[in-house]
């Protein structure tokens, strides 16, 4: 394999536990929290996709675990998928302005997950910006947070196809939406897009909820124009638009009839301290009905 192609753990004993069985504790705690969906999901047997994607967001579990668990208790009732593409936004500065990791293996301290190769290649020979790059991953923690709740759920039935994004605009996710696209029809492989990102940050409660609402309105309107627009508009630190707006150009191209916001809430509704927050929020993207696969 070369050098980086066994991407190790970077934020492991402080995003998430590092103890296997700890960490499985901490996405159970998530599942069974107030602010998460109320229970541990009964994973299905048989995949039913109903879903093109999902927004998740990428603090430590403690904060944002709860907000998280809604969008992997939905994709939990649908199966588990062939492929999961997980697009982030890079927080390092490393590496390429849209890099993907496109062969290898990704460990967390719940085993390993392979990248999906075969797709991962196709979406760079169908992408003007997609760069094969390691660099942007080694430390990045928007993708991997995402992967032990996919472990917890599926096990080591599911493939990935990890993305991180320096250069956020709409051009950007619009190409990174068709090369997900043509991919998909080139492989055959059925795929959910997990698009991670936090919403507001370090303002207070009342000023992170009005703002993301603004930009959640946008977001279930399947608008990507309009959510940098008025992030834009209003200064809304949203670190993770270009994924998310990439999964809405996915929805608008398969003719999804718009988002639904799963859960809202911000760090101070975990801390009790509300001035100053992150807000997160889970959302849905779901394949229009004609399109559901049993």
């Amino acid at each position: 394999m070369p050098l980086l192609a066994r991407r190790r753990p970077a934020v492991a004993g402080y995003f998430y536990p590092a103890d296997p069985e700890e960490l499985r504790r901490a996405i159970e705690e998530a599942f069974t929290h107030p602010l998460g969906p109320g229970g541990i999901p009964e994973v299905s047997g048989a995949r039913r996709r109903e879903s093109i994607g999902f927004v998740v967001p990428h603090a430590g579990y403690m904060y944002s675990g709860p907000v998280a668990a809604h969008a992997y208790y939905r994709l939990a009732l649908e199966g588990a998928p062939e492929t999961v593409v997980i697009a982030g936004p890079n927080h390092t500065g490393m590496g390429s302005l849209v890099s993907i990791y496109h062969e290898g293996v990704w460990e967390t301290p719940l085993g390993e997950v392979e990248v999906d190769s075969e797709f991962a290649k196709a979406m760079i020979a169908n992408s003007r910006f997609l760069d094969p790059d390691d660099k942007a991953h080694i430390y990045e923690h928007s993708v991997e947070v995402q992967v032990p709740f996919l472990q917890y759920l599926f096990g080591g039935r599911f493939k990935i196809v990890p993305i991180v994004v320096w250069h956020q605009s709409p051009e950007v996710s619009e190409d990174i939406a068709k090369a997900v696209a043509s991919a998909a029809r080139e492989t055959g492989r059925d795929y959910v897009f997990i698009a991670s990102s936090d919403f507001t940050h370090y303002e207070s409660h009342e000023s992170a909820v009005r703002k993301d609402s603004i930009a959640l309105d946008a977001i279930k309107r399947l608008d990507p124009e309009g959510l940098f627009a008025v992030i834009e508009k209003y200064n809304i630190t949203m670190c993770g638009p270009g994924p998310v707006a990439a999964l809405l150009y996915l929805g608008r191209m398969a003719g999804s009839p718009g988002a639904e916001v799963l859960k809202y809430a911000t760090s101070g509704d975990v801390t009790g301290d509300k001035s100053s927050v992150v807000g997160y929020a889970a959302v849905r993207v779901p394949l229009p009905r004609r399109q559901e696969q049993a």
